[in-house]
C-alpha cells in the first residue's frame, strides 16, 4: 500500500475506545511508560464476584518415558526468565574447574592410608617370618622368634624334669606312682612345635603376637596298647564284679547267694585323665570308679527259693523205649544251679557235662551200642591199643534243657530222652600222637579186706582205669566219676565227713582219690585242688591225703606236652593207681617233715549197744615239699605245704559180759 504511512501507536489503547457515559472512571495519566507495558498492568484489579463456574476434571501431569540417567544425560533446565532476562548460564569449563580438587582430595587420602597399613603390616611381617611367632608359648617356655630347631631345643631342655616326672594315681584310696613311659606315654615336641606357625604370618598373625601371646597345647603320644595294660594293673586293685543272685545245693538243701552292686574302674576316663595328668602341671590324678549293677535282683532269688525246693523231692524218671532209669534228687542237685539266663531273667540249670549221666548212658544204651574213647590196656606190663568206636549216647545238650523245663514247670517228672550218635572224646589217631609211652607216677594204698567201702574203693578204681587227659586238661575226679548212687554200682559204706563218721553211699572212695592224688603228685604234675582230712588217717602219708564228696573233689592237671593214662589195679587189700605218659623229670622227690606241735588225744567212754570202739590218734602238724630233678640238678621246687591235724579221742565200748 502506496499511500500507506506508519500509524503510531496510541500511548493509551484505552483511549481509543469511547466508554460509556454512565460509566466513566477517571484513570490518572501515566507517561513515558517503556515501550510493551500498559496502565492497565499498573492499574488497581477489578475485583468481579466470583461464579460457580463447573471445571474440568485436571488432567494428569504427562510421565517422561523411562531413560536411564547412565545412558542419557540432559543439561539442567534454565533459570525462569525475570522481567523478561534471562539468567547466563556459567560454562561447563568453569564448573569442573570449581570441582575437580574436591573429588581428587578423598582418593588421595585413601591412597595414603592403604600404603600406611600395608607398611605396618609387611615391615614386622618380613621381620617375623622364618621363626615362630612372638608371643608363642609352650607350657610356660616362651619360644617366641626362634627357629623351629631351637625352640625344640629349648622346649626339651626347660620341659626335661616336667616330661620325666612320675605321675602320682589315686585308684580306690591307694597310691601308686605311674613312669610315663611305662605307662605309654610320650610328649611330642615334634607336633607341639608344627602347631605354632613359622611361615610367612597373615595380618591377624601379626597382630595377635603384637597385641597377645598364642599358648600351643602339649602333643604326646600315646601307645594305646601299653596304656591300656598299664590300666588293667591299676584296676586289680580296685576292680570287685557284681555279684550274681545264684542258687546252689548244699546237700539236698538250697543254698541262696544274693545280688550285690560291683565297682570298677572307669576304663575311658582313666585314660583321658593320665594323659592330661602327664602335661599338667601337678601331676597327680584320681582315678574315678563307677557302679555296676547285676542284673538280678534279690526278689528273683527268693522267688526261685521255692522252685529249688521243688526241684529236690522227687526223682526224675528217663525213658527211651523199653529202658528206663532215674536221675536221684542227689543227682539233680549235684547238677542244678539257678542264676540269671541271660535275658534278664533267673532260672534254672543242669550240667549233663559231669560223670553222673554215665550210669544214664549204661542204663538206657546197650552196651554194644555205646560209644568207647581209644585207649591203652596193660598186657605183660606192655602197653596194647584199644580202638575208639563211634556209638549211640544220650544227647546232653537236649537232656539239660529238658530237665530244666521240668523243673521250672513243675509238671510231669517223666522225659523221653532222645539218643544220638557220639563220637569219641579220644580217637584213635589222637591217642597215638599223645607221647604215652611209660610210667611216670605210681602209689599203692592199702585197706582192710572184706568191707562194705571196699566194693567201692574197687567201683571207683574201675571207673579210672583206662582214662586219658589231655594236655593241660584238668582233672576232675567228681566230673570223671560222678554221683556215687546204687545205680552206678556204689554202696552203703562208713563215711568221714565234717568232723564225724557216718554211713554214706560210696563210703570210702577218699582212700581211691588219695591213691590217685600221691600218683600225680609223684608224677610231677599241678595239684589244683585238694582237702586233707582234719584228722589223720593211717596208713595215708601225712599231708598228702585228700576228703572226697559231692562238694569236695580232687583236680589235678596235665601240665605237659603229653597225654596221660590213667591205669588201676585192685586186690582185696590194696588199690595201685600208674600214670604214662612221657617222663620229663629224672627224679620227683617228695620231703616230709617230722610231726611238730603235738597234741595228746583225750580218752572216752562210749554209750549205747551202738558203741564202736576207735583208737585215739595225736594231733600234730606236718610239712611237705616237692623237689623235681631233670638232667642230674633240681629243676623246680614246690612251695611248702603245710597241714594240721587235730587229735582223735580214744573210745573205748563198755563190756556187754
Amino acid at each position: 500500500m502506496r499511500n500507506a504511512r506508519p500509524i503510531d501507536s496510541p500511548t493509551d489503547p484505552f483511549n481509543a475506545v469511547p466508554l460509556p457515559e454512565s460509566a466513566t472512571i477517571r484513570r490518572p495519566r501515566i507517561e513515558g511508560l517503556p515501550a510493551g507495558v500498559l496502565p492497565e498492568m499498573l492499574a488497581d484489579p477489578v475485583v468481579e464476584q466470583p461464579q460457580a463456574v463447573k471445571l474440568p476434571p485436571v488432567a494428569q501431569p504427562p510421565q517422561p518415558w523411562p531413560i536411564a540417567r547412565e545412558q542419557i544425560s540432559e543439561p539442567p533446565p534454565p533459570p525462569a526468565p525475570v522481567f523478561g532476562l534471562a539468567r547466563p548460564r556459567p560454562a561447563p569449563e568453569a564448573a569442573t574447574r570449581h570441582e575437580g580438587p574436591r573429588r581428587r582430595f578423598p582418593f588421595t587420602l585413601m591412597v595414603a592410608v592403604a600404603v600406611l597399613l600395608a607398611l605396618v603390616y609387611l615391615v614386622p611381617a618380613i621381620l617375623m617370618s622364618g621363626s615362630v611367632l612372638p608371643g608363642t608359648v609352650v607350657a610356660g617356655v616362651d619360644i617366641g622368634g626362634l627357629t623351629v630347631t631351637q625352640a625344640a631345643d629349648k622346649i626339651r631342655t626347660e620341659l626335661k624334669t616336667s616330661i620325666e616326672r612320675p605321675i602320682t594315681v589315686d585308684v580306690g584310696g591307694e597310691r601308686k606312682t605311674l613312669q610315663p613311659e611305662t605307662a605309654g606315654l610320650e610328649f611330642n615336641v615334634v607336633a607341639t612345635i608344627k602347631q605354632a606357625q613359622s611361615g610367612f604370618p597373615t595380618p591377624l598373625e601379626v597382630w595377635r603376637s603384637l597385641t597377645g601371646s598364642t599358648q600351643l597345647q602339649p602333643q604326646i603320644t600315646v601307645n594305646a596298647a601299653q596304656l591300656a595294660r598299664t590300666i588293667e594293673s591299676l584296676a586289680q586293685s580296685v576292680d570287685r564284679r557284681p555279684r550274681e543272685g545264684q542258687i546252689a545245693y548244699r546237700g539236698l538243701r538250697p543254698a541262696p547267694t544274693y545280688p550285690e552292686d560291683g565297682v570298677m574302674l572307669d576304663r575311658d576316663a582313666a585314660g583321658r585323665l593320665l594323659q592330661q595328668a602327664f602335661t599338667g602341671s601337678s601331676g597327680y590324678v584320681t582315678l574315678p570308679t563307677r557302679v555296676v549293677q547285676p542284673s538280678t535282683t534279690r526278689q528273683q532269688v527268693n522267688d526261685g527259693m521255692a522252685v529249688a525246693r521243688r526241684a529236690v523231692s522227687a526223682p526224675i524218671v528217663l525213658r527211651h523205649g523199653t529202658r528206663s532209669t532215674t536221675l536221684t534228687p542227689a543227682m539233680i542237685a549235684g547238677q542244678l544251679t539257678f542264676g540269671p539266663d541271660g535275658k534278664g531273667g533267673f532260672g534254672p540249670s543242669f550240667d549233663t557235662r559231669g560223670g553222673s549221666v554215665e550210669a544214664v548212658d549204661r542204663a538206657l544204651i546197650n552196651a554194644a551200642q555205646a560209644t568207647e574213647d581209644a585207649t591203652y590196656e596193660l598186657v605183660n606190663g606192655r602197653l596194647v591199643p584199644v580202638r575208639a568206636k563211634v556209638g549211640l549216647g544220650v544227647d546232653l545238650d537236649k537232656l539239660g534243657k529238658d530237665v530244666a523245663e521240668v523243673v521250672a514247670g513243675g509238671g510231669s517228672r517223666t522225659i523221653e530222652v532222645q539218643l544220638a550218635r557220639m563220637r569219641p572224646r579220644i580217637t584213635d589217631a589222637e591217642l597215638a600222637g599223645m607221647g604215652i609211652e611209660e610210667k611216670v607216677g605210681e602209689y599203692t594204698s592199702t585197706f582192710a579186706c572184706c568191707l562194705a567201702r571196699v566194693t567201692n574203693i574197687h567201683r571207683m578204681a574201675e571207673q579210672l582205669d583206662g582214662y586219658v587227659v589231655k594236655p593241660n586238661e584238668t582233672f576232675s575226679v567228681n566230673e570223671v566219676i560222678g554221683d556215687r548212687t546204687p545205680a552206678a554200682g556204689y554202696v552203703l559204706a562208713p563215711q568221714y565227713a565234717e568232723g564225724k563218721v557216718s554211713s554214706a553211699v560210696g563210703g570210702g572212695v577218699s582212700q581211691t582219690a588219695t591213691t590217685l592224688l600221691n600218683a600225680a603228685f609223684r608224677g610231677g604234675f599241678e595239684i589244683v585242688e585238694q582237702h586233707p582230712f582234719d584228722l589223720y588217717m593211717p596208713p595215708y602219708p601225712p599231708g598228702l591225703d585228700t576228703m572226697l564228696t559231692g562238694e569236695l573233689d580232687l583236680r589235678w592237671r596235665n601240665d605237659s606236652d603229653y597225654g596221660v593214662l590213667i591205669k588201676t589195679d585192685v586186690s582185696e587189700t590194696s588199690v595201685t593207681v600208674s600214670l604214662w605218659s612221657t617222663a620229663r623229670y629224672d627224679r620227683v622227690e617228695v620231703i616230709t617233715s617230722q610231726p611238730r606241735d603235738v597234741v595228746a588225744f583225750d580218752r572216752e567212754v562210749g554209750t549205747g549197744t551202738g558203741c564202736e570202739p576207735v583208737d585215739g590218734q595225736q594231733g600234730f602238724t606236718v610239712d611237705v615239699v616237692r623237689v623235681l630233678h631233670a638232667d642230674g640238678k633240681e629243676v623246680g621246687r614246690d612251695t611248702k605245704q603245710t597241714t594240721q591235724y587235730r587229735p582223735r579221742s580214744q573210745v573205748t565200748c563198755p563190756s556187754t559180759e
